[in-house]
């Protein structure tokens, strides 16, 4: 997801999260209920969360400098990586906590007097939820292109734009998994199921957070360019005469849409040779004395060595061409 995609997502959601936190906890607070609870503190993590994430892409949109001289785009990984913590901690240990402790020591619920307007609020909340959700998907979908959706949202999705939509789709599964733990409650009559349902979005939390720490991780670490555009790359390289062998192909994300590459290369030296032959020829027929051919000899290798370099800018320029995100390129004869 381009940068704006994803400010755009992480904006909406950090407004819809901020009302539907504020909703969920004056509901909390009016009916008792531990599942209310757990949902306004998922929605706390979630607004913590993306205040780290629009931080993020704030400064990863710095201009390269003298200190950073790739850009700053990775910054973007660290702050997603802060607020998948965050969730895990804040919003999965909490939640869950809360849950431990509802099932130990049972508390008295205000269901009767207060269902209905507990439920208008996580009605409320589902459909703020579920804008914010559909935005985000459609901004994504918008820079998925030709590839299937999930599998851009696995290998080439900016985290930030990831994290949204998750946190959206764990929020309103969370609302409806709420709704049923606060119905069985007042069908039954049961503060447990209120306790369970605590426990049940506080381990969808976890979930969630693990496979963004995990990707985060990956990414800072330096994860391989997707396997399908290095595959790209390779075939641009095989396909050129003057290509003898690719020796070596290495490739790192740098950000959402900078990859290096590094290839090692072994040129054809005949097909390199073709491309001179007229001019040589030329030049060879009037070679009468030594000096005349030592010159000949001298430029031949001149020549030889700016058509080496010329090849590989047609290869560069090719590549940045059918794989845009291929910027930083370093393509050596081996």
């Amino acid at each position: 997801m381009a940068a704006g995609g994803s400010k755009l997502a992480v904006v909406s959601a950090l407004i819809g999260n901020f009302c539907v936190m504020i909703a969920k906890t004056v509901g909390c607070v009016v009916t008792g209920s531990g599942a209310m609870l757990s949902e306004a503190i998922h929605s706390l993590a979630d607004f913590l969360n993306q205040l780290l994430l629009l931080v993020g892409i704030v400064r990863s949109n710095r201009r390269a400098d003298g200190a950073f001289q790739y850009g700053y785009g990775a910054e973007r990984y660290v702050w997603a990586l802060i607020s998948a913590v965050g969730i895990f901690f804040l919003g999965c240990g909490v939640t869950i906590y809360h849950g431990v402790s509802a099932l130990i020591h049972p508390h008295d619920l205000h269901l009767d007097e207060y269902y209905g307007p507990a439920m208008g609020i996580l009605l409320f909340s589902f459909i703020v939820e579920g804008i914010v959700l559909i935005m985000a998907i459609q901004a994504m979908r918008k820079k998925s292109q030709h590839l299937p959706f999930f599998q851009y949202l696995r290998t080439q999705a900016d985290p930030a734009g990831v994290a949204v939509i998750l946190e959206d789709t764990a929020a309103c599964v969370g609302i409806l998994i709420a709704c049923v733990a606060i119905l069985l409650t007042k069908v039954t009559g049961h503060a447990y199921w209120d306790a369970v349902g605590s426990l049940t979005v506080g381990l969808l939390l976890g979930a969630i957070a693990i496979w963004l720490i995990q990707r985060n991780r990956e990414l800072l670490v330096g994860a391989a360019m997707p396997p399908h555009l290095r595959q790209q790359v390779l075939q641009i390289l095989q396909e050129k005469p003057t290509v003898e062998e690719v020796v070596d192909l290495r490739s790192r994300i740098m950000d959402t849409e900078t990859y290096r590459v590094k290839a090692d290369v072994r040129f054809d030296g005949q097909e390199l040779a073709k491309k001179m032959e007229t001019d040589l020829e030329a030049a060879f027929e009037g070679i009468k004395t030594y000096e005349e051919f030592s010159r000949f000899i001298n430029q031949y290798a001149d020549d030889l060595i700016d058509l080496l370099a010329d090849e590989i800018d047609d290869i560069e320029d090719e590549i940045r061409e059918q794989v845009p995100e291929a910027q930083h390129l370093d393509l050596e004869a081996d």
